[in-house]
């Protein structure tokens, strides 16, 4: 059964740093490019960062350009997010997201709010 559980999301003050980690299980890892995407209330879900099967490529949406980074781990079958500079306009359930061909994987979600 393949699983993508994320973790690491909390509240926050702007300006504050968090890690999100995506621990998979259940498929081929390292087969598999990785997204992260978020949605927040009463707004359509938007993929915020994507990261190559190696990690050798990355991108990034612009509204998180230099604030993001993502990286992954194909020993330990990890993604991680490191969001710095956090905006309340980041407030949002961040998702992890594993898709190859016709197979697509979506973990549960965590919440991270950036209020004061």
């Amino acid at each position: 059964q393949v699983q993508l559980v994320e973790s690491g999301g909390g509240l926050v003050q702007p300006g504050g740093s968090l890690r999100l980690s995506c621990a998979a299980s259940g498929l081929r890892f390292s087969s598999f490019p990785v997204n992260w995407y978020r949605q927040a209330p009463g707004k359509e879900r938007e993929l915020v960062a994507a990261i190559s099967r190696t990690g050798y490529n990355t991108n990034y949406a612009d509204s998180v350009k230099g604030r993001f980074t993502i990286s992954r781990d194909n020993v330990k079958n990890q993604v991680h997010l490191q969001m710095t500079s956090l905006k309340p306009e980041d407030t949002a359930v961040y998702y992890c997201n594993a898709q190859s061909g016709s197979y697509e994987y979506w973990g549960q979600g965590t919440q991270v709010t950036v209020s004061s």
